[in-house]
């Protein structure tokens, strides 16, 4: 299969690859102009290995991380800037891998997007979005569709789906094959209830899309396999003049990431204008759970952590993190209702615990980048812990752990997971660790850069046995 075409649209001068020599000289003057937590990988260092040992951290840390922005902000806020009248400039957008292929899709419609560097975080960029108020600038036709790959990325794969409804032209949403495996059902049908002709065998991606343009129609969407349908139906609803009715479990308590899309909604500048990107309270836990890891055993709790403008909008659900990371965790812990993604983060951290814990409504997390489930019962039998599985959940009992290679299954939230448990757990080494690009390039260089600004671990190369550098853990 032919490798799709990554990123080359704004910033075609950052990539490592051939370069002009008036972009080398511009590359190094940005270099030198950068804070040492912005170093990224030189021309001439090595790539990240394959394999690599997370050594554990023998003293207090004492750090203030700066985090990239959230991702699930960053890709809502594209959609809203595109549907906007006139300029809106993202500040502090994340830029990895998932984003990026946002921002190129809106590109290849037709949106003028420029993308510069950001000087406090190298992860993050000023995305400056030209929306046209509700008119999708370029189209396809039946026989030559408008090709938009959305790699593994759920929330471009899913709100693109919608976007593209207000087109006048026909599109073909298509990703990797892992992506093609997701759900997409639910929003297809969605779409169809609104009166979009969507072409898809097994209401799965591949999908071609026929556009029509907005219409004044209504639909019932659920939430049950993933909350993105009912965010890619209301990004839209307003330009789409669609009524949307959304249907979940619980009387919706399970939906939060449904109504952080509602109060964005509210609070974006529809007229065009500036919004900050908050930072991701799901890469943040990784950070939190490492000083409570760190502090685990010790009389003095001598280490302490904080999260760089940290906001207090409470807009994601995995802000409330922390709040759980008490002297013991509670019994029972649901992605219902209480945690997002940051369950995975407190489920590994569990055998730490002094009794056992349930975690419970994982079921959506066998749907996304791997069956997260299985893969998590998996990895923590290698390392030793007892964990018992159900379809919908994982019990976890206090255990005494071991070093283990870690299966990552090119999920990165599996790799940035385990590698906190390996700043407490000798021998914890990380298969493909460069999967933490899909939304956190930069987070082993957080692992080693020296306090305050990382945590000062020691990261080798997991067959040589190595040290690597800061600048050799940049993912890409």
């Amino acid at each position: 299969m032919r490798t799709p075409r990554r990123f080359k649209n704004s910033l075609k001068w950052l990539n490592f690859g051939a370069m002009s020599g008036a972009a080398k000289l511009l590359r190094r003057r940005l270099n030198r102009a950068a804070p040492i937590h912005c170093i990224q990988r030189s021309l001439d260092q090595m790539s990240l290995p394959k394999l690599i040992e997370i050594v554990p951290l023998t003293t207090p840390i004492h750090a203030e991380i700066v985090v990239p922005g959230s991702k699930s902000i960053t890709n809502r806020a594209l959609i809203l800037a595109a549907l906007a009248h006139g300029e809106t400039t993202l500040r502090g957008a994340l830029w990895s891998e998932d984003t990026q292929v946002m921002v190129e899709c809106l590109q290849k419609i037709g949106f003028a997007a420029r993308v510069s560097l950001d000087p406090e975080e190298s992860c993050n960029r000023t995305i400056a979005v030209t929306g046209l108020g509700g008119r999708l600038p370029r189209s396809g036709t039946i026989v030559q569709p408008l090709g938009l790959f959305v790699g593994n990325a759920g929330t471009a794969a899913r709100f693109l789906a919608a976007l593209v409804c207000l087109g006048n032209g026909v599109y073909r949403l298509h990703g990797t094959p892992r992506m093609h495996d997701r759900p997409q059902a639910s929003l297809l049908q969605a779409l169809r209830q609104l009166g979009y002709r969507i072409d898809s065998p097994d209401d799965r991606l591949p999908a071609v899309i026929h556009g029509t343009g907005p219409r004044q129609a209504g639909c019932r969407v659920g939430v049950e396999e993933s909350s993105q349908f009912a965010s890619a139906l209301l990004l839209c609803a307003r330009k789409g003049h669609w009524q949307i009715e959304v249907v979940g479990e619980n009387n919706g308590t399970e939906m939060p990431y449904v109504e952080m899309t509602e109060r964005l909604i509210a609070a974006f500048p529809e007229k065009g204008g500036s919004f900050q990107i908050e930072p991701d309270s799901s890469s943040a836990s990784y950070f939190w759970a490492a000083a409570w890891l760190l502090n685990r055993g010790t009389k003095d709790r001598a280490s302490s952590l904080t999260v760089r403008n940290w906001p207090s909008s409470a807009w994601q659900i995995d802000s409330q993190f922390p709040a759980y990371l008490k002297s013991s965790m509670p019994n029972t812990l649901s992605r219902r209702n209480e945690l997002g993604d940051s369950i995975m983060t407190a489920i590994v951290l569990a055998p730490f615990d002094s009794h056992p814990i349930q975690f419970t409504g994982l079921g959506r997390l066998r749907l996304q980048e791997c069956d997260r489930v299985s893969a998590l019962a998996a990895e923590l039998d290698r390392c030793g812990a007892k964990v018992s599985e159900s379809r919908e959940g994982l019990e976890v009992f206090p255990s005494e752990l071991r070093g283990a290679e870690i299966e990552t299954y090119n999920d990165h939230r599996m790799a940035m997971c385990f590698a906190i448990l390996g700043l407490k757990v000798s021998g914890i080494k990380i298969k493909n660790p460069a999967c933490v690009k899909k939304t956190f390039p930069n987070f082993f260089q957080k692992l080693t850069e020296p306090p305050p600004l990382g945590l000062g671990a020691t990261i080798l190369d997991g067959v040589s046995g190595q040290p690597l550098n800061v600048s050799d853990l940049f993912a890409e």
